[in-house]
């Protein structure tokens, strides 16, 4: 678990709390004993991924969480997150908390890229008029600093490898173009009415809670349970397309920092938040094949190849040393590490099914 917040109570906003990032997000605040708000619609994210974070953290602590169950697209359920009832909550659950919420850790949005290419109206809904919501919000009511997840996709057709935040191309898909929008509007904000904004481009996450099911799950999670239930895999394209994966720890690591870090040039940036590693499609199936088949003695079958998916990048690999310069972000899991502890958490999930 990752410990950053040294001193002092801190307010907290989490948007998609209910999401996997989310309510990871909220299990590791709370385990520091923060006062948290979080909103979610929960069209994507579970009640279960709350409860289970409650669950994990101290009795003392869960009762600093509120949630509020709107959704981002509408401006007046943003407002509940800064209404005066939040203030009242939040002055009531510490001394420390005078002036409302501080910090706002937006996760909430549609993600996949196959998702955006079949419906590219609601992607823009919520992951651009929605987050404009939460930065026009969060503006009017003087949080300190908004930390936002924006995504590798922003990358787009751009070549070079590893990926330097300063190197990005067109756009390959709706749900790219939503996050490379959110950046610019963060940037205006931040020039235009002085509101303090991070972006961290998310380079593929996994880890617990991360959900399996439906047409536009993430691969590893959508992996380990098909092996787990001895279903087919489907690899889409040749298995040569590589992904630099990220678990869920480092990501937790990376939005605090970015919360708390001081110095004056941090703010208005965006960073990769990766391990910074390449791993094929294939070497990613060895992975969990060989580690499924020794922690339950099960035989794994081949995987089956099918097309590429239209808006997918081939090659995924980040730089960041950005990271780690200014954000003093240090990740702490490698892929095998992070898939070691993620098939725990599934073994636990579909293992006695």
């Amino acid at each position: 678990m990752i410990k950053e917040v040294e001193n002092g109570l801190t307010a907290w906003l989490i948007t998609g709390v209910a999401g996997f990032i989310g309510s990871n997000l909220l299990e590791a605040l709370l385990h520091q004993g923060q006062l948290v708000v979080g909103i979610d619609n929960f069209s994507t994210g579970f009640r279960k991924n709350i409860d289970e974070a409650l669950s994990a953290v101290p009795t003392k602590y869960r009762g600093n969480f509120k949630l509020i169950t709107g959704d981002i697209r509408n401006v007046s359920d943003i407002e509940l997150c800064f209404s005066k009832e939040t203030a009242v909550w939040l002055s009531e659950n510490s001394k420390g908390v005078k002036n409302g919420l501080d910090i706002v850790l937006h996760q909430a949005a549609l993600g996949s890229v196959p998702r955006s290419m079949e419906d590219p109206l609601t992607t823009n809904a919520v992951n651009i008029s929605g987050f404009l919501n939460v930065l026009d919000q969060s503006r009017q009511n003087s949080v300190k600093r908004i930390v936002y997840a924006a995504s590798s996709s922003t990358y787009g057709d751009h070549p070079i490898i590893p990926k330097k935040e300063e190197n990005i191309g067109k756009p390959l898909s709706p749900y790219a173009v939503t996050k490379l929008c959110n950046e610019l509007y963060a940037d205006v904000f931040n020039r235009s009415f002085g509101t303090q904004c991070i972006g961290l481009r998310y380079f593929n996450v996994f880890g617990k809670r991360q959900d399996p099911n439906g047409a536009y799950a993430a691969v590893i999670p959508k992996w380990i349970k098909s092996m787990l239930l001895a279903d087919e895999v489907v690899i889409n394209g040749d298995g040569q397309t590589t992904r630099d994966f990220c678990y869920i720890e480092n990501v937790i690591q990376a939005n605090i920092r970015a919360s708390l870090i001081s110095w004056p040039d941090c703010d208005q940036q965006v960073y990769n938040i990766a391990f910074g590693a390449q791993t094929s499609l294939n070497e990613l199936y060895n992975h969990l094949a060989q580690k499924i088949s020794a922690m339950i003695e099960m035989e794994i079958g081949s995987p089956k190849y099918v097309d590429f998916r239209p808006g997918d990048v081939l090659h995924s690999l980040a730089d960041i040393s950005k990271a780690k310069e200014y954000l003093h972000y240090e990740p702490t899991h490698d892929i095998e590490n992070g898939l070691k502890e993620s098939l725990s958490w599934y073994l636990k999930e579909f293992g006695s099914n």
